[in-house]
């Protein structure tokens, strides 16, 4: 299942005027950063060791224009933002969950450089709401000092996490879904958010079943306790 893409047409390495343009999205960020900021927190990650180094300062000085809705006066880092996709090559970034809810990127790049991948991934959030897109590019700016693997860390830490288990599709692709779930509304009636003293109560009862003092192994209390703690966060808003 794909969660997020981006679609970006560029110029070949090859040739002497570099040009990036915007295809087919499909980001979503609700709630932030969503698969939105996974994704192209992501492909930053990806890119960011091949990069000039020179050019970082460069790089965040552009996720924090586009941030804030400014326009960008082209060309920038040596690249044409434009409409026009005649005669430009395609690459396709996803982000998808596989039968076993686990979550993974799928780059079709090969003809894209590292840097053209970077402003296409900037420049996609940048096209997303005012409101999402501050806590979308907090997750491209994770990407850009990520040293890591492309692995379950890097998508946990680019969804915002700063403690707890891997991160799995069921929390990515329906957060309130997962969020009822875990805290025990699955079985009741309705599938939006709660009553805010049933979020409460329900996450009092299944804190105390998840602490060591109650029966839970101490190794996987402090993961459990993240993620009700997320639950309740994503439930209340």
């Amino acid at each position: 299942m794909i969660l997020a893409e981006l679609e970006l047409f560029h110029s070949r390495p090859v040739a002497p005027t570099r040009r990036v343009s915007l295809g087919t999205r499909l980001l979503p960020a609700d709630p932030a950063p969503g698969p939105a900021g996974v994704l192209l927190g992501g492909i930053l990650a990806a890119v960011a060791g091949e990069i000039d180094p020179d050019l970082e300062a460069d790089l965040l000085r552009l996720t924090l224009s586009v941030e804030e809705g400014r326009r960008i006066v082209q060309p920038c880092l040596r690249h044409r933002l434009q409409i026009d996709q005649v005669g430009l090559s395609r690459s396709r970034f996803r982000l998808i969950r596989n039968d076993e809810n686990e979550l993974s990127y799928d780059f079709d790049d090969t003809s894209c450089t590292p840097l053209a991948g970077a402003l296409g991934a900037i420049y996609g959030a940048g096209m997303l709401s005012a409101q999402a897109r501050i806590p979308v590019m907090d997750s491209v700016r994770r990407g850009l000092r990520w040293h890591g693997d492309m692995g379950p860390e890097l998508i946990r830490t680019l969804s915002g996490r700063t403690s707890g288990a891997a991160l799995d599709g069921d929390a990515l692709a329906d957060p309130v879904g997962w969020a009822r779930k875990l805290l025990g509304f699955d079985d009741e009636e309705g599938d939006g958010v709660p009553e805010r003293k049933a979020v409460q109560r329900k996450f009092r009862d299944a804190l105390r079943d998840a602490h060591p003092d109650h029966g839970a192994e101490d190794d996987e209390a402090a993961d459990r306790i993240a993620e009700l703690t997320e639950a309740r966060r994503i439930l209340l808003g």
